[in-house]
């Protein structure tokens, strides 16, 4: 199973290895991150993303922020301000931060503390993501039925996402190890096509049977009865059970309800926000114009051209019909608000 972020333990010269997703899948290459800076670069330019891995990234990141402080000699601020940094490279993914916070609140007790906390997390998220892989296969084997199923997925949500196995691919791994899976439709994912590039590329390398499609087919698929659920990842989930998700994943949830089908959200609980009480106060990160200008390395529109580039959309809750977490799987559309309870879930963030 590919690893996208591990920590390479070499006394003082311990860094991080990410696989270089943005050269996916012409070239498997890995990136060695010995500074704060390089890690913050990293996960700008999406050579590391999907939010369990951000989670991962930003433990890891603490981490390393005391490494090179302690060679640097950097003062307390100077370290705060490293790993505020790291926590705040991307605005929207709120499992970055989490990593951050979880891990810097032990720096106190020296490295190895920090960096046993930093591996806690890749650890848990692993398991997380087999348990809730199971939940969710379960949950809609019960209501879709018990045969081979057809999917559609849009965006990456593998192992390349998370520190292993995956979260909504994952549910689309564990149907097909029991036989239940029969086809998955992949989403390209424009403008940067993880669906393309990486779950393609992660589902060939597993044998699972899928085609990939254009983003703007994803709507006619499901209404077309080609598909029997949709399911997806979540970068951020709100108390009230709003999701926010790679740009273009509120579609398919349109199409789903018209259709009268599944559409899944899942993630690892830490990816549930409870002090953000709906979606629209989820901040969406917008992102280049090149990325949507260009294609290849060249320009595929007019010159002066300004693009529009939202990284993400929000997913009303009333469109969900199931969230899957390790810890169950719950039904937004049919429960109360709010869906996530602060003193719940306030102790794991």
């Amino acid at each position: 199973m590919v690893r996208a972020i591990e920590w390479v333990d070499a006394g003082a010269d311990s860094h991080i290895r990410l696989i270089d997703q943005t050269l996916l899948p012409a070239s498997e290459t890995f990136l060695e991150i010995s500074s704060v800076e390089q890690l913050i670069e990293a996960i700008q330019s999406l050579a590391v993303r999907g939010a369990p891995a951000l989670g991962a990234a930003g433990g890891y990141g603490v981490a390393l922020a005391l490494l090179e402080g302690a060679r640097h000699e950097w003062t307390e601020t100077e370290l705060d301000t490293a790993i505020d940094a790291v926590a705040l490279a991307r605005p929207t993914a709120v499992n970055l931060a989490w990593g951050a916070r979880r891990v810097a609140a032990v720096r106190a007790e020296g490295f190895d503390r920090v960096l046993a906390e930093a591996h806690a997390i890749a650890t848990e998220d692993e398991r997380a993501n087999r348990e809730l892989s199971r939940l969710g296969a379960d949950w809609l084997l019960e209501r879709v039925g018990h045969r081979p199923l057809r999917a559609v997925t849009h965006c990456n949500t593998g192992a390349l996402a998370t520190t292993a196995w995956g979260t909504a691919y994952g549910i689309l791994h564990e149907l097909h190890d029991r036989g239940m899976l029969e086809l998955v439709y992949v989403d390209e994912t424009r403008p940067l096509l993880q669906g393309t590039r990486l779950t393609s590329w992660e589902l060939h390398h597993d044998g699972i049977p899928h085609l990939v499609e254009v983003d703007g087919a994803a709507a006619s698929t499901i209404l077309r009865g080609l598909v029997d659920f949709a399911v997806i990842g979540a970068d951020r989930i709100t108390a009230d059970g709003d999701t926010a998700n790679k740009v273009g994943s509120v579609a398919l949830a349109l199409a789903c309800a018209r259709r009268g089908i599944p559409f899944v959200v899942a993630a690892p609980y830490s990816t549930i926000d409870v002090a953000t009480a709906t979606g629209d106060l989820i901040e969406i990160e917008e992102r280049g114009d090149h990325e949507v200008l260009n294609f290849g390395g060249l320009p595929v529109a007019t010159p002066g051209v300004r693009a529009f580039n939202p990284a993400f959309d929000v997913t009303p809750h009333d469109l969900i019909s199931a969230i899957v977490t390790e810890r169950g799987v719950v039904e937004p559309a049919a429960t109360e608000q709010p869906l996530f309870a602060p003193d719940v879930a306030v102790a794991d963030h």
